[in-house]
């Protein structure tokens, strides 16, 4: 009892902590603010969408209110060009328009999702182009893109009764897969670079990876696949999950470089994989030996949380690298994505009784 009494309260912590944070000049050399809750990008889009998981588990009315609020803010503004990582706030904006029944939402949501079909640049086989606000990537396949995109187009086909966006969705699932798995340890490079046909340093990087952890088990929650199709997915975590294991630190966190002891243990990873881990197990995904992976790394994180909430650990945005060093030289600091895995970690956490 005491040890969900903390979580609880650290929860309540972590969630001030990621409306409040704010730049302190680390993006000065970014076009766009990463840190605070001001910006419509992927950083932002990431957090708003665990909160709106954490109102949806708690039913907490001040969490509605501050994403309506966001939303509406932000709507009146005006959006940012369309790419990968600016479609990531839409995602939350779909269960928004379901919660309030705002017809005003609409709109947004479908020539968002019309532009994201015809307009986005693809790669060959039709793979979403990882386009960002600073960068074309040319060719390029990123694993980040499936948590950041994918995810919106399969709620729109859900939303809209659309299963040319449902099959769109799977198709982008199939080609990332193609193209990034590591198919030694079933984890997942960072890039695929159809120019040169390579996945640029090799990296097993943990966020990326932690992307499709986190975002696979909330992708089968929301849309009806094929039993064939569903069943391959579930296969690629597991075969990813046992890595994971064997790949866990003493303390329960993941390094950077996953498959390299000599970078840094990794906060807001280690999150994804507890989260996606944790929920997949509870929900049957994952058979129940794998729980003691996610029990692991909420300990860990918890360590990583200071008595304000703030979550240290977590790397900066990171672009794809061509090699590993360039990966242990990202630099450490507060982030809303950092907060809201945590946070869904956290709030996961509370609903397994062998905390």
């Amino acid at each position: 009892m005491d040890e969900e009494l903390n979580i609880r309260a650290a929860i309540e912590k972590i969630i001030d902590q990621m409306i409040t944070l704010e730049d302190d000049g680390s993006s000065k050399d970014c076009k766009y603010d990463i840190v605070s809750m001001n910006q419509w990008e992927w950083p932002q889009g990431v957090a708003l969408f665990a909160m709106y998981q954490y109102y949806s588990m708690t039913g907490k009315t001040e969490m509605l209110a501050y994403l309506i609020d966001w939303f509406d803010s932000h709507l009146k503004k005006g959006l940012p060009d369309i790419n990968v990582n600016t479609t990531c706030p839409m995602l939350t904006l779909t269960y928004l328009y379901e919660e309030t029944e705002n017809e005003e939402y609409l709109p947004y949501l479908d020539q968002w999702c019309d532009d994201v079909m015809s307009r986005m640049p693809r790669t060959v086989e039709q793979g979403f182009q990882h386009v960002t606000s600073d960068f074309l990537n040319d060719g390029q396949l990123w694993d980040d893109t499936l948590y950041m995109t994918v995810l919106f187009i399969a709620r729109m086909g859900v939303l809209k009764k659309d299963d040319k966006l449902k099959e769109e969705s799977i198709r982008q699932f199939l080609v990332h897969l193609k193209y990034l798995t590591d198919t030694e340890t079933g984890l997942f490079f960072h890039g695929w670079d159809f120019n040169g046909c390579h996945n640029f340093a090799n990296a097993l990087w943990g966020r990326g990876n932690s992307w499709y952890t986190a975002g696979l088990v909330d992708y089968l929650a929301m849309i009806d696949l094929q039993e064939g199709v569903r069943d391959y997915l579930i296969s690629t975590l597991e075969r990813q999950v046992q890595t994971l294991g064997e790949l866990q630190d003493e303390s329960g966190l993941w390094h950077t470089i996953l498959n390299d002891k000599e970078t840094y243990l990794e906060t807001s990873a280690s999150s994804g994989f507890a989260y996606g881990v944790l929920k997949a197990v509870r929900e049957g995904l994952l058979p129940q030996k794998y729980e003691k992976i996610g029990l692991k790394a909420v300990g860990g994180v918890l360590q990583q949380i200071d008595e304000k909430g703030v979550v240290h650990g977590v790397s900066w945005g990171t672009p794809v690298f061509y090699s590993l060093e360039e990966y242990n030289q990202v630099g450490c600091r507060p982030m809303p994505y950092g907060q809201s895995m945590a946070l869904l970690m956290l709030t996961e956490s509370l609903k397994h009784t062998s905390l």
